[in-house]
């Protein structure tokens, strides 16, 4: 028979294993070879169409894992396309939706104000199983309706790696 003192102990011990646990977080992240995989296959894409791009991927955080630049892309692809998949994955939105969101007079106008987000197309969320995994950016195409399309053909190319 376990007495008063054993049996405080032992719940202790299980309230700290629940504590534990709970200080934890899980997420998934995208492997760099499958990000990588994602920037080839939206540059590759946007070459098909004609256009010279930058791609980048970034982690659910933001961090780089993975930016291709076509031969004759401007120089400011890596900027604008690593600013569009960070803002993809910060505001777990795509950047076509968040320019008609922050538009002068509206709500959220003021994100435009901060340094990093940059809220014009080409710069979509990847989801996994409804997580974020990471987003991807594209630049360089004739318009950003264009650079969406060519990001979406990114995460169409590894939609099977991720099991869909």
């Amino acid at each position: 028979m376990i007495g008063k003192a054993g049996l405080a102990a032992a719940l202790m011990v299980a309230g700290s294993t629940a504590q534990a646990e709970d200080a934890f977080v899980d997420f998934k992240a995208l492997k760099p070879e499958v990000a990588l995989k994602a920037a080839v296959a939206a540059m590759t894409h946007c070459r098909d169409e004609g256009y010279q791009v930058g791609v980048a991927v970034v982690d659910r955080f933001g961090t780089m894992q993975a930016f291709i630049r076509d031969r004759f892309a401007g120089a400011h692809v890596e900027e604008t396309a690593r600013r569009k998949a960070w803002t993809a994955a910060s505001f777990r939105t795509d950047t076509m939706a968040l320019g008609d969101l922050t538009a002068p007079g509206t709500l959220f106008s003021g994100i435009r104000d901060l340094s990093e987000p940059l809220a014009l197309g080409g710069g979509v969320p990847i989801e996994h199983g409804g997580s974020l995994v990471g987003g991807i950016g594209v630049s360089g195409a004739p318009g950003p309706d264009l650079d969406d399309v060519c990001a979406r053909r990114g995460i169409a190319a590894i939609e099977e790696d991720m099991g869909f």
